[in-house]
């Protein structure tokens, strides 16, 4: 028996299809893939002597997404589509993940940042604005940390800025992975969404190895948060795998609710929160109300 094995994965901050979004009907992975528009470019970036895949939907101001832990870019269903409508969407396969090679190298947060901020001017834009999802959303807080001169609005769905942020359960379910488990995850919508993209499914394993061994390191990043320079929306589950209390002091951090914001709502800074009701973290990346509240916090007014 696996134990906590493959359960303690679909619990913690790698993520799981199985769950239906809140507010819509439930759809299977495969549903939620051909839900995705045709992109209108695709293809690999090289940067920092790798190659990490791209693909573009829409047109218009860029925003680049990105996915959760053990996924690819599928995993945002509709939300791709509905982005789209007004913007150029770019989503990007991270280090190991979908279309994406392992690349010989840890993996890590700080390297993955590095990768999307060259991808961003591979790509020849200027700015762009990044909604990251869970593992992809640590990623986009680095960008935004080590290359703010690349990032236009920030969009963190889901992910604490340090270690302790995840509840226990959490914790110790990501602490448990190992690359064994890759055979008893084949036949799941997880291992299907990867194989099927995948350059070579046999990597499926270095996938779960080079995810284990990057979440074995604690991290807080309490004060570079602090620095972020571009408008910032936190958005997280009501039910999250994110501690309530974690949530609120991000939010302190960006200088958010430390002060009312006077009836003109003059005393306000760039920074939102946003909290789904009745959601969790293993079905907030499906559900349209996250997107909806991306669009509406990257267009709105400067």
């Amino acid at each position: 028996m696996l134990k906590n094995g493959y359960l303690s994965l679909v619990a913690v901050a790698v993520l799981t299809f199985a769950a239906p979004a809140i507010g819509q009907t439930e759809t299977t992975t495969q549903e939620a893939t051909m839900q995705l528009p045709t992109p209108s470019k695709s293809g690999y970036a090289p940067v920092n002597g790798v190659e990490v895949y791209y693909a573009i939907y829409g047109e218009g101001d860029p925003i680049v997404l990105l996915h959760g832990g053990l996924a690819t870019l599928d995993m945002f269903g509709p939300n791709v589509a509905l982005l789209a409508e007004a913007h150029q969407v770019v989503a990007i396969d991270l280090q190991g993940h979908g279309h994406t090679l392992p690349f010989d190298r840890p993996m890590r947060y700080e390297t993955m940042a590095d990768d999307v901020a060259g991808v961003i001017q591979f790509l020849g834009f200027e700015k762009a604005d990044i909604m990251g999802y869970s593992l992809g959303s640590g990623t986009a807080m680095r960008v935004a940390i080590q290359h703010p001169e690349v990032v236009d609005r920030l969009v963190l769905v889901s992910a604490p800025y340090a270690w302790t942020g995840w509840h226990d359960y959490n914790q110790q379910g990501m602490r448990s992975m190992t690359p064994d488990m890759a055979e008893s995850m084949k036949g799941s919508p997880l291992y299907e969404s990867y194989a099927a993209v995948a350059p070579d499914a046999n990597n499926f394993p270095i996938l779960i190895g080079q995810v284990a061994e990057m979440m074995s390191h604690d991290f807080d990043w309490s004060a570079e948060v602090k620095r972020i320079e571009a408008p910032t929306l936190l958005m997280f589950a009501d039910w999250d795998a994110v501690r309530t209390s974690h949530i609120a002091s991000f939010f302190e951090l960006l200088g958010g609710g430390l002060q009312d914001a006077q009836w003109d709502g003059s005393a306000m800074n760039a920074n939102r929160l946003a909290i789904i009701p009745s959601a969790t973290h293993y079905n907030i990346f499906a559900d349209t109300r996250p997107g909806e509240a991306a669009i509406a916090f990257i267009d709105a007014p400067s």
